[in-house]
């Protein structure tokens, strides 16, 4: 496996992070990638730590990907559905997720690549969209990981192992989701018929096969992505107009595209832009969304 070293001012790799400025002074963040068998299941392994003074809370938020994740947490840190420390399975959660982080804490965990987690356990996706549970609920033995570092390099051993060790019954993650998840980060993709076209299937296969391994329709996925290109590109310092930037992304204009940001990411994509709000509204509830996300 590879590593990268855990230090604060580190930032994910992945994109979704919001104010990722602030999250780097904040937060000690590392992260692993998997060279193994492990590797057809997890993304990576990671890891955030943090000491902030007494009486203080930050927040931070994330745009989340299609995955499921299996974390081990400890110390100062609330989140919709689920607070305190113990061994977690979050499934995909539809809108922005927010952690507050109080005192000291820390947490590691799996990022496991969209429907691996299904292809690993058999446990459909799902069971575990907007739901935070205790990873015991439907893995044994997972209560072992419960004392784990809050660092990414020295947790991976076990979290691999963890996996590797419960991969008998495994089967790969299906080529043709691997195909739509490709597909899905092509900016000229922008409508579900035109996905399941280029998969050669129906719609409804598609429906069905990303409910199964991810926990959310094709619909979510491709709004999902370009949601995640366009807070990338507005954090890099795009020197686009946000209606430029709007249509290159596969919105039909800027007022579209300002609503659906807006509405995930609690601010204007000009706020957001500039940095004009420290603050940014709660997002909808999962429930006000729940017939959106598997379409």
């Amino acid at each position: 496996m590879t590593a990268s070293t855990n230090a604060t001012g580190q930032l994910p790799a992945s994109k979704g992070l919001l104010r990722p400025e602030e999250f780097a002074r904040l937060v000690r963040f590392g992260e692993v990638v998997p060279s193994g068998p492990t590797a057809e299941w997890v993304e990576r392994v990671w890891s955030t730590a943090w000491d902030l003074p007494a009486g203080v809370t930050r927040t931070t938020s994330l745009i989340p990907h299609p995955s499921i994740d299996l974390t081990a947490e400890r110390g100062g840190l609330a989140r919709a559905g689920g607070r305190g420390d113990g061994v977690w399975l979050t499934g995909v959660v539809t809108t922005r997720f927010d952690v507050a982080l109080t005192g000291s804490g820390g947490a590691a965990g799996i990022k496991f690549h969209p429907g691996g987690f299904t292809a690993w356990c058999g446990v459909s996706a799902a069971r575990l969209t907007d739901r935070v549970l205790p990873a015991a609920s439907l893995l044994a033995g997972a209560e072992a990981l419960r004392e784990l570092p809050a660092d990414a390099h020295a947790a991976a051993p076990a979290l691999l192992d963890f996996v590797e060790a419960r991969a008998a019954d495994a089967e790969p993650v299906p080529a043709r989701l691997r195909q739509a998840l490709a597909l899905v980060q092509r900016p000229a993709v922008t409508r579900v018929d035109d996905l399941a076209e280029h998969c050669g299937c129906s719609i409804r296969s598609l429906q069905r096969l990303l409910r199964r391994y991810v926990g959310v329709g094709p619909k979510w996925l491709i709004r999902r992505q370009r949601m995640h290109d366009a807070v990338a590109a507005l954090d890099a310092g795009t020197t686009e107009t946000l209606a430029e930037l709007a249509t290159r992304l596969g919105w039909y204009d800027q007022s579209q595209f300002a609503r659906d940001f807006t509405r995930l990411v609690g601010v204007s994509p000009a706020s957001y832009r500039d940095r004009s709000c420290a603050t940014a509204e709660p997002p909808r509830r999962p429930s006000a969304i729940g017939s959106e996300r598997n379409r």
